[in-house]
């Protein structure tokens, strides 16, 4: 007879208690920030325009008053580079520093935990409204709670959609019900992820679904920084009276009060070692640093350490892997400010007229036909003078002082003329330059086309 053996085990529902410490607050601090900056950055606007803008549809983003076009997007791929370096670096000198303070997920469920707190009281008291049958009280809780949670998560879509729509036309046509079929489905997928995620899978999320948990140990060495219990110290665990004398009866400095077990949102139990379900964020130093204190021991029996200081042995914080990750991270800093400083304002891209490779004038003169694609990835408008060069008598046919809107790609078409007498060749190589009072800006290469004169 077969049994069948579940590979996934059945969620029981995690009560974290709520402690204070030192790294408590950071935590908050650092959530207050997050939260704040996420909420506030779509309503800033600097020289009229939203400081903050990925306009997918027109192709630009705008962040901090630069405009930034596909044409920037190795800016963002160095950008990209240099997050995931910072990541590896702080995991390899500090193991879950993201994970505990910064990650998305932690922030907002941190946040959903405040709001259930407020509504249902404490762990004991949660524990006991659950376990209670509906009656009244616990569906006034449970409704408020919820309540307070989807409101929460609807400003949190709302807010993730002005990151990409103008937040304040979107919030005037959310209000007349006027929204784009691509807006509504990401307000509300957003939404309903933090409902979800922050509210109901909370840990699941952290222990299933992300993938950081399963690759940190790539990162980490004996010499990185992780949350650890020191066994040499407080093993035997026991209970104990206060002025019980350790030595006599055997017993380390654990009381075994599996109040660390109590406040950590994953449910582990960090006596266990250090675990893929840690996140990091030191609750259960900062609880054992209180009880410790209670009872007279000294503090750190969690704590903040390497696994070379567990056992007696030196740290090295400046180590190879440390160096390399420092160094490329600042050379690609280097680079990518360098790109910003040095890109210019004005873009120019030639298309040929694909239609036909030359044209012949009655005169006997040959064009080519040109589309011209102008960006001014500047906060004001700019007017520029358009010139050739690279043949003999070479003229512009069209357009040649060109006024370029703030921030937006004007097309212009031209023709370039000559009298074939000045061809050297079948095919010529003949420039494009833009230039403002005077001051050369930028040039660009294409070819001409046309037949020679025997």
């Amino acid at each position: 007879m077969t049994e069948t053996v579940s590979l996934y085990k059945a969620r029981e529902k995690i009560y974290p208690r709520e402690t204070a410490g030192i790294f408590q607050r950071l935590r908050a601090i650092a959530v207050w920030a997050l939260l704040g900056l996420y909420y506030l950055i779509p309503w800033l606007n600097i020289d009229g325009r939203q400081a903050v803008l990925f306009d997918l549809p027109n192709r630009k983003f705008t962040i901090l008053g630069m405009v930034f076009w596909p044409q920037d997007f190795i800016l963002l791929t160095l950008l990209l580079i240099m997050a995931a370096l910072t990541l590896f670096l702080f995991t390899a000198l500090a193991g879950r520093l993201w994970c505990g303070y910064v990650c998305p997920q932690t922030v907002w469920t941190e946040t959903f935990i405040w709001i259930e707190r407020w509504v249902e009281g404490d762990r004991a008291k949660q524990i006991r409204l659950d376990a209670m049958p509906w009656n009244g009280e616990k569906v006034f809780k449970k409704g408020l709670k919820h309540t307070l949670w989807i409101v929460f998560a609807l400003w949190t879509g709302f807010t993730f959609v002005g990151f990409f729509s103008p937040i304040r036309q979107f919030g005037a046509d959310l209000l007349a019900w006027d929204i784009g079929g691509w807006e509504m489905f990401w307000l509300f997928f957003y939404s309903f992820a933090t409902y979800g995620n922050a509210g109901w899978m909370r840990e699941q999320v952290c222990i299933y679904m992300c993938p950081y948990a399963r690759f940190q140990s790539a990162m980490l060495d004996k010499d990185s920084m992780v949350i650890a219990y020191d066994a040499n110290r407080g093993e035997p665990r026991g209970r104990r009276g206060k002025d019980t004398d350790l030595e006599k009866a055997n017993l380390g400095s654990c009381v075994d009060c599996t109040m660390c077990v109590q406040v950590c949102p994953t449910g582990i139990d960090i006596r266990d070692g250090l675990q893929i379900e840690c996140i990091g964020c030191a609750a259960c130093v900062d609880v054992c640093d209180s009880v410790m204190e209670k009872v007279g021991y000294p503090k750190g029996l969690v704590k903040y350490t390497t696994e070379n200081a567990l056992e007696g042995k030196a740290s090295k914080v400046i180590r190879p892997r440390i160096v390399i990750y420092v160094t490329v991270w600042f050379a690609l800093a280097i680079g990518t400010l360098t790109l910003i400083l040095t890109r210019s304002d004005i873009e120019l891209d030639i298309i040929r007229d694909r239609t036909s490779l030359y044209r012949t004038t009655s005169y006997g003169l040959i064009e080519n036909a040109y589309l011209l694609r102008l960006v001014n990835k500047a906060n004001a408008p700019r007017t520029v003078n358009l010139s050739a060069s690279g043949i003999n008598g070479l003229e512009i046919i069209g357009e040649q002082t060109i006024e370029l809107p703030a921030g937006e790609v004007q097309e212009r078409a031209i023709t370039l003329r000559v009298d074939p007498v000045n061809l050297k060749s079948k095919i010529s190589e003949v420039h494009l330059e833009l230039s403002t009072d005077g001051e050369p800006l930028l040039s660009e290469e294409t070819r001409f086309i046309g037949e020679l004169i025997r």
